[in-house]
């Protein structure tokens, strides 16, 4: 995708033009990140001490008891946003939705097992286990083409 800037003192606010043939996938992802407008930041809570958490270190952020917790190398951090805003600004960065519950990086997965009845056993790179519920298995084989 080429990508033209002009700057014009006479526009007050960006203004976004996409020339093309046909729409595409990528076409539809960059109307979408442009209407998101999100940055993907992540701010995690480690006892009083808050991080940037880059999307490419997080594995899977789910809830439990009522808080919401991202998996990393660096450990487990405390996230003060609910999981479907953190869905929203992981949007187009290969997270699914994998049951109520939890969101995973399908770039941190090591493989799917499909042959449990009516669910798929997820296995991450860091060893950790999940489980996509039979609400969510039908998307999640759409997206992995099987």
């Amino acid at each position: 995708m080429k990508i033209d800037i002009k700057l014009d003192s006479e526009y007050s606010e960006p203004l976004a033009v996409i020339y093309t043939s046909e729409i595409t996938d990528e076409v539809n992802e960059a109307i979408k990140k442009l209407k998101e407008g999100g940055t993907g930041i992540i701010t995690g809570f480690n006892d009083e001490r808050a991080e940037i958490l880059s999307p490419d270190d997080i594995y899977r952020v789910y809830s439990e008891n009522q808080k919401v917790l991202a998996v990393t190398d660096k450990g487990t951090f405390r996230l003060r946003m609910r999981l479907y805003q953190v869905e929203e600004r992981l949007t187009g960065m290969k997270f699914v939705r994998i049951s109520n519950s939890e969101i995973i990086n399908l770039k941190k997965t090591a493989n799917f097992d499909l042959s449990y009845a009516g669910t798929i056993h997820v296995k991450l790179k860091n060893g950790e286990s999940a489980f996509v519920s039979r609400r969510y298995v039908s998307e999640i084989k759409k997206i992995l083409g099987i």
